[in-house]
């Protein structure tokens, strides 16, 4: 049994998750709240802003119309595909030029190159090497995502203590058991933040390759209510990409609090 003061102080922190929480839920109503207001008494024009009643009929149609979950399926696939790629491959690169110190200094300018490059001047090259497909929106995500996981995982890897390095080689661990009993623990919360920095990148990645390809996706939607001037469409498909980076973001907290226990 906790003693009262322990339970005292659980309880205070439950309290203040609660808090958190409510507070969060507050001001995604009270936005919504306002901006229905602000449309419902003509203080913003509509027509660019369109509203939150708007939304949700325009939602309401494309669900009637079976092109919703079609729509949110393609997307969510290619991003879920992007994702396992850029940061399982990323990591096991990371490793790579951790483990070997000379390709690491060879690599690295390179990789500063590559990340400072507008990915967006590439879209040409991609859509004539993998053609007009998923493919070409897979590899336009991987290219703005890959580069910055390399990076910031080398980065996590190599600033783990010298010291607890030092004292497992003095005990003769082999470089793969320095890496698994110590580098790879070690960094747990940062590979779980560079998953949630990912999710956001994979996105923006996704939304581009569909706006150059697609013929379906949440990036096709916008882009295809731009070209006919259906500002309630295009504000759909943002708040449906809200949505689902919300879902993925708390996926990541979730698995981020039951590597934790």
């Amino acid at each position: 049994m906790y003693s009262e003061e322990h339970q005292k102080y659980l309880k205070k922190i439950k309290i203040n998750k609660f808090f958190i929480r409510f507070t969060q839920l507050l001001i995604v109503f009270l936005i919504l709240f306002l901006w229905q207001f602000a449309a419902n008494h003509n203080l913003i024009n509509t027509f660019i802003s369109s509203s939150p009643k708007a939304i949700i009929n325009t939602i309401i149609e494309l669900y009637k119309n079976e092109t919703l979950f079609h729509h949110i399926w393609i997307t969510f696939y290619e991003v879920i595909i992007s994702f396992l790629i850029a940061t399982i491959g990323g990591i096991i690169i990371a490793t790579i030029l951790w483990r070997f110190k000379f390709i690491s200094k060879v690599i690295d300018p390179y990789l500063t190159i590559l990340n400072s490059l507008p990915k967006v001047s590439l879209g040409p090259i991609i859509i004539i090497l993998a053609g007009a497909s998923t493919k070409a929106i897979i590899i336009m995500a991987l290219f703005i995502s890959i580069i910055i996981t390399i990076i910031n995982v080398q980065q996590a890897f190599t600033s783990t203590d010298e010291n607890k390095i030092r004292l497992l080689k003095s005990f003769k661990a082999k470089p793969h058991q320095i890496f698994f009993k110590l580098i790879l623990p070690s960094n747990y919360n940062n590979l779980i933040n560079v998953c949630k920095v990912n999710i956001g990148l994979i996105f923006i990645g996704v939304i581009m390759g569909e706006f150059l390809v697609s013929k379906a996706g949440v990036g096709y939607l916008i882009m295809y209510g731009s070209q006919v001037f259906n500002l309630n469409l295009v504000m759909t498909g943002i708040i449906l990409l809200c949505i689902m980076a919300s879902l993925l973001y708390y996926l990541i907290v979730f698995v981020e609090k039951r590597l934790q226990k």
